[in-house]
C-alpha cells in the first residue's frame, strides 16, 4: 500500500500547485471584479466561470487519484526459469512444477492448490447457444456464472491480460482475464502467475464477446473472469495442440492423457456408453430382467475358450474367472425367470490382437419358449434400431488396418449362409453326412481338404478346429454386410439343440459383419441326456489336446434335470459392435483401459522429486 499512498500524495501536491497558480492569476482581478464567488478550497473569490473550471479540474484529479490508489501493482517480471518452461524437457518441467506445488501446499500462498470445493453454477455446454446473439464488445455484466474447466492453452498480452482456452465435457471456451475486471481480494498476479497448461481452474465472471481492433474480427464469446482459482494443478507437460498426442502405445497406456488431448477418444467411449444403454433399454422394454452371475467359478463353461485361474486361500480351492455367462443364466430360466440378460465382463486367457483382449464385454440373453428363428428376428430388430440411434443411418463405413473401406448396410433382413453346403462348394467335394462329422474317418477327410485347399490349421487337428478354420477362410471372408452363418455341426456346438430336420446339425447361427463375429446364438439344448453326451464329447477333444474344449459341469446338468423349457438365446460382443459403429479397427480404441504390457522404464514420482515424506499410520488396517 506504500506505493498507493505515495500516488495519492503526489496527486494532492499537484492539486495544490494548480490552486496556487490559479490564485496568482486571479489576485489582481479579485479586488476589481464585482459579484465574485468564494472558492472554499483556496478561500479566494473568483468568477463563476473560473470556479466551475476549478471544480471540474478537481473532480478529474480526484477520480484519477482514486483509480491510482486502488490499482494493484503490476506483476513482477517472470524469472528466467519460468520464461523458458517450454524449453524444458518433461522430467525437468515435472521436477520444477512438483516442487512449486509442494511449496504452495505447505504455505497456502497464494492459495491452497487443492481446495476442497468449487461451486459450479453453469454448464459450459450451453454457453455458445445461449450467448451467440451477443455482438462485438457486448457483455452481460448482471449475470455472474461460475464454471470449472481444464486449461489447454494460455496466451498473454502484457502483464494484466490473459486468455485461457479451456474445455470440459467436450465443450470448449475462452476465458478472458484482465486486471481491470478483477474483483478478488487476491491480486491479479497471485491468481495467475502459478497457473499452467493442463491445470483445472474455477472461474467466476460474466458472459460477453471480445472487442478486437480489427473490423473484420467479430470477437469471440468468452467468460470475462472476475476471479480465477486453481482447483488442481497438472504436474506434467501436456502435449501441444499443434503436435497433439498420437502415439498409439502411449495413448492406450495413458488413457487419461488420451482423453485430455483427443476429442475422438472421448467420442468413442461415449458412443460405447450409449450402445450399452440402448441394449439395456431394449431388453428392459421387452420384458427382460437384468441379472448378475458369478465371475469366480469352479467350472468355467459356456464357451470354447481357455480360462484364467486363481486360488482361494481360506477354502484352499482353485477357481477360474468366467469365460461366459451362459450356464448360470440358463439355470435362472430353469428357476422360472423366463426372460433374462446380463451385460458383463468375461475373461479368456488367449492372445491379444486387433480384435481380442483378455477381458472384454458381452451381452447374453435367454428367452423361454423361443427358438433360433425368433432370436434372428430379435437380433435384427435390436441391431437395426441401435445402429439408427447411434449413427443416424443404417449405412455406415468401416476402415480396416490396411486402409480398405467397407460400406455396411445394416437393414433387415440379413443374408443367411448354410455352412456345410458353402464348404462343399469351396472345396469341390461332398462332405460326410452331418451325423458322421465327429468320426475319425471324417477327421482324415478334413485333413485331406486342408492339403487340397492349402489352408494352415494349428494343432490339435480336431474335427471342430479344422471345420472352424475352413469356415473362416471360405465363408467369413465374404461377410461384409451382416450375415448369418447357420447349420453348424453338433460336434462344434455342445450347448445347441439338434436341428429338427438335418441329422448331426444343430440350430445355431453366428452373425458376422466386416468378416468378424458379433453374435453367437442357438436354440438352446434342453435335453439333459443329450447334454451329458455333448459334454463327454468335449472331454474327448480336451484329451486330444484341445485345452479350449468345455468341461463337464455337473451342477448345470443337475439343474437341467429339473426342466429347462424350450429356450432361445445369444451372446453379443459389445466391443466388436462399438468398433464397427465408431469405425475403429483396433479393440484397444474402444476399451476404456486396454490390457498393456509393463513399461520397460519406470517414471519419476511426484512425491520423490518433491521430497515428500510418508506419513506415519497408526492402528490396524481395514480387512
Amino acid at each position: 500500500m506504500a506505493s498507493s499512498n505515495d500516488a495519492v500524495q503526489a496527486v494532492k501536491d499537484t492539486v495544490q500547485q494548480v490552486s496556487d497558480k490559479v490564485q496568482e492569476m486571479t489576485t489582481s482581478d479579485n479586488a476589481a471584479a464585482p459579484n465574485l464567488l468564494l472558492d472554499e478550497v483556496t478561500g479566494e473569490h473568483v468568477s463563476k466561470t473560473e470556479l466551475k473550471k476549478r471544480q471540474k479540474l478537481r473532480e478529474k484529479e480526484k477520480a484519477k487519484a482514486e483509480k491510482e490508489a486502488t490499482r494493484q501493482p503490476p506483476p513482477a517480471p517472470k524469472r528466467k526459469a519460468e520464461a523458458s518452461e517450454e524449453d524444458l524437457n518433461p522430467n525437468q518441467y515435472f521436477e520444477i512444477r512438483s516442487n512449486a506445488i509442494k511449496r504452495m501446499k505447505e504455505t497456502h500462498k497464494p492459495a491452497n492448490p487443492f481446495p476442497h470445493k468449487f461451486h459450479v453454477t453453469y454448464d459450459l455446454a450451453n454457453f455458445e447457444e445461449e450467448y451467440k446473439h451477443l455482438k462485438k464488445g457486448e457483455h452481460v455484466r448482471d449475470r455472474t456464472i461460475s464454471v470449472a474447466a481444464r486449461i489447454y492453452n494460455i496466451r498473454t498480452a502484457g502483464e494484466n491480460l490473459r486468455f485461457y482456452e479451456v474445455g470440459v465435457n467436450g465443450a470448449f471456451l475462452q476465458i478472458m482475464a484482465t486486471n481491470l475486471e478483477n474483483t478478488s481480494e487476491t491480486s491479479f498476479f497471485d491468481q495467475h502467475d502459478h497457473i499452467r497448461r493442463g491445470d483445472w481452474i474455477g472461474v467466476k465472471g460474466f458472459p460477453g464477446r471480445t472487442s478486437p481492433k480489427r473490423e473484420d474480427n467479430q470477437g469471440e464469446l468468452s467468460v470475462f473472469a472476475q476471479e480465477v482459482l486453481l482447483l488442481s494443478p497438472c504436474l506434467h507437460q501436456i502435449p501441444s495442440a499443434h503436435y497433439g498426442f498420437k502415439d498409439q502405445e502411449e495413448r492406450h497406456r495413458n488413457r487419461h492423457l488420451d482423453l485430455i488431448m483427443n476429442q475422438s477418444t472421448r467420442n468413442t467411449l461415449l458412443a460405447r456408453s450409449k450402445i450399452v444403454k440402448y441394449i439395456r433399454n431394449y431388453f428392459d422394454s421387452n420384458g427382460f430382467f437384468e441379472m448378475e452371475t458369478p465371475i469366480l467359478m469352479k467350472n468355467p463353461g459356456g464357451a470354447t475358450a481357455k480360462p484364467f485361474y486363481t486360488h482361494h486361500n481360506d477354502l484352499n480351492m482353485n477357481l477360474a474367472l468366467r469365460i461366459a455367462t451362459e450356464l448360470p443364466l440358463k439355470q435362472l430360466v430353469v428357476g422360472g425367470l423366463t426372460k433374462v440378460y446380463e451385460v458383463g465382463r468375461l475373461f479368456r486367457n488367449e492372445g491379444i490382437d486387433l480384435t481380442h483382449n483378455p477381458e472384454f464385454t458381452t451381452c447374453e440373453y435367454y428367452e423361454a419358449f423361443a427358438d433360433v428363428y425368433d432370436v434372428m428376428d430379435r437380433t435384427e430388430e435390436l441391431v437395426e434400431g441401435m445402429v439408427k440411434h447411434i449413427c443416424g443411418s443404417l449405412q455406415t463405413k468401416f476402415t480396416t488396418q490396411t486402409g480398405e473401406e467397407y460400406s455396411v448396410d445394416w437393414s433387415r433382413p440379413w443374408k443367411r449362409v448354410e455352412m456345410i453346403p458353402a464348404l462343399e462348394e469351396a472345396c469341390g467335394e461332398k462332405f460326410p453326412p452331418g451325423d458322421q462329422l465327429h468320426t475319425d474317418e471324417t477327421n482324415e477327410f478334413l485333413k485331406r481338404m486342408l492339403k487340397k485347399t492349402g489352408i494352415e490349421c494349428t494343432p490339435p487337428l480336431t474335427n471342430t478346429r479344422i471345420i472352424d478354420k475352413m469356415v473362416g477362410e471360405f465363408i467369413e471372408e465374404k461377410c461384409i454386410n451382416p450375415t448369418y452363418i447357420t447349420g453348424h455341426p453338433q460336434v462344434m456346438s455342445p450347448l445347441a439343440k439338434y436341428h429338427r430336420e438335418l441329422p448331426g446339425i444343430c440350430e445355431r447361427f453366428e452373425a458376422f459383419v466386416c468378416k468378424k463375429e458379433i453374435v453367437n446364438a442357438y436354440t438352446e439344448l434342453n435335453d439333459p441326456f443329450d447334454q451329458r453326451l455333448r459334454f463327454e464329447e468335449q472331454a474327448r477333444q480336451k484329451a486330444q489336446g484341445d485345452d479350449e474344449a468345455q468341461v463337464l459341469d455337473e451342477a448345470f446338468l443337475t439343474a437341467m434335470e429339473y426342466g429347462l423349457p424350450p429356450t432361445g438365446g445369444w451372446g453379443m460382443g459389445i466391443d466388436r459392435m462399438v468398433m464397427f459403429l465408431t469405425n475403429n479397427y483396433s479393440i484397444k480404441e474402444v476399451l476404456t483401459f486396454p490390457f498393456m504390457k509393463d513399461e520397460a522404464v519406470s517414471k519419476p514420482k511426484a512425491a520423490e522429486v518433491a521430497g515428500v515424506e510418508p506419513m506415519v499410520v497408526e492402528g490396524t488396517t481395514h480387512k
